[in-house]
């Protein structure tokens, strides 16, 4: 059956790949369908995947350091469970560079050379080839992530027995790093129940016998659901890890949005604007025995009531915040556009799909509108991503909206 003219396409394009390729290269030797049935958000996984420098390695974490002018908040450093203020390993930016916070190599150095572990932030923002691995290794799983680096000097424990409030993907880049995982004290946390408020339960843990215990090497993944308590020291040489926090979309997510669904229709409801009675003590239950039954039957009702789609547009709201499209060069971006090229590509990750009556493509940035004779070219590019060559005037507007990037192909 085919689908009315007014209906909304799938995503299609580079944001509808049959492939997993990012999350394939993880598992090594385990399919996608089978870590979903049996790993995912249930019980640990290994594998070994060969050669990882392409991603990262010490001379990344080097540059990083010691040229690239990060900030504190791109950088932790922290030793025998303690993290270090901002102060103790920034200074100012020196000659030009009106900013307090630049990390200092020279503290770094010290710190390091004492046992303390660095670890670097957000290095899916700061480091292009984690950028990209991250972006379509989100795509295939379908929830945000993000990637730090943890560099451990020899024969040191960066941070003691703690679970993680999200899945991680642990890759080994150089060193070798002991692990030892136990059974979680309170399972699938959310992002507001970290280790901290369940710490005797987890210092209790660690004093039993692990749950598995093993070394990583370069090339070695572990993937851990979110939960499970964990440590990992340093061997030998330095170890450098990279930490890929998922970030999943749980059915907490659809009740939050359920619940600010079901208030705004009962905001609709004269009933429930109506003020309480005079004189009220809104700190004594007793006193509000009616009126909260009637609040909760109406809440219930509005819940009831709430159109599925209403949810999913509001989380998508939320996945678009969470996610940053592929990378846009400005000024690259702005010599195509004026030199009237039509040779484009698809920019990645935009979710783009074709909506009718108005015609337009609508993508994580907006919505394009387009004329009837754009729209073969328009699904064409969809499909394939391109590139392609299209007319002056229609690459220029995808161009401008930033839905198409130059090729240089």
């Amino acid at each position: 059956m085919t689908a009315p003219p007014h209906s909304e396409q799938p995503p299609t394009g580079q944001s509808q790949r049959s492939a997993t390729a990012a999350l394939s290269r993880l598992l090594g030797d385990t399919g996608v369908e089978d870590f979903a049935t049996a790993y995912w958000g249930r019980r640990p996984h290994r594998s070994s995947i060969g050669a990882v420098d392409d991603l990262f390695s010490s001379a990344a974490v080097d540059e990083l350091i010691s040229v690239r002018g990060l900030r504190a908040p791109f950088l932790r450093v922290a030793k025998d469970g303690r993290t270090f203020g901002d102060r103790q390993f920034t200074s100012g930016g020196g000659v030009g560079a009106a900013v307090a916070d630049q990390v200092n190599d020279d503290l770094i150095w010290r710190h390091f050379e004492a046992g303390a572990t660095l670890v670097l932030q957000g290095l899916h923002r700061t480091w292009e080839p984690i950028l990209r691995f991250t972006q379509e290794l989100a795509a295939d799983l379908g929830h945000p992530c993000q990637v730090n680096a943890y560099i451990t000097p020899p024969q040191s424990t960066g941070f003691s027995d703690h679970y993680d409030v999200h899945d991680v993907f642990v890759i080994q880049i150089e060193g070798e790093k002991r692990w030892r995982i136990r059974e979680p004290v309170w399972p699938v946390p959310l992002r507001d129940q970290p280790w901290d408020q369940h710490k005797d339960a987890v210092e209790a843990a660690s004093d039993q016998e692990p749950l598995d215990e093993f070394v990583l090497r370069p090339g070695d993944v572990l993937y851990l659901p979110r939960g499970f308590l964990h440590s990992a020291t340093a061997l030998g040489d330095f170890s450098i890890h990279l930490t890929i926090g998922v970030h999943q979309w749980t059915r907490h997510h659809l009740a939050e949005e359920l619940l600010t669904g079901a208030l705004r229709l009962a905001a609709a409801d004269e009933g429930m604007r109506h003020s309480l009675p005079l004189g009220v003590d809104v700190g004594d239950a007793s006193g509000l025995v009616a009126d909260l039954a009637a609040a909760r039957a109406a809440l219930v009702a509005a819940v009831e009531q709430v159109p599925d789609d209403v949810i999913a547009r509001a989380l998508g709201g939320r996945a678009r915040n969470a996610q940053r499209t592929g990378p846009l060069a400005p000024l690259a971006q702005l010599q195509a556009v004026r030199s009237g090229t039509g040779r484009v590509e698809l920019r990645s990750h935009l979710r783009p799909r074709l909506v009718h009556d108005p015609l337009r493509l609508v993508t994580r940035l907006g919505q394009v509108d387009l004329d009837e004779a754009d729209e073969s070219d328009v699904t064409k590019l969809l499909e394939t991503g391109g590139p392609m060559t299209l007319s002056v005037g229609l690459a220029e507007r995808l161009l401008r909206a930033g839905v198409c990037i130059p090729s240089s192909l």
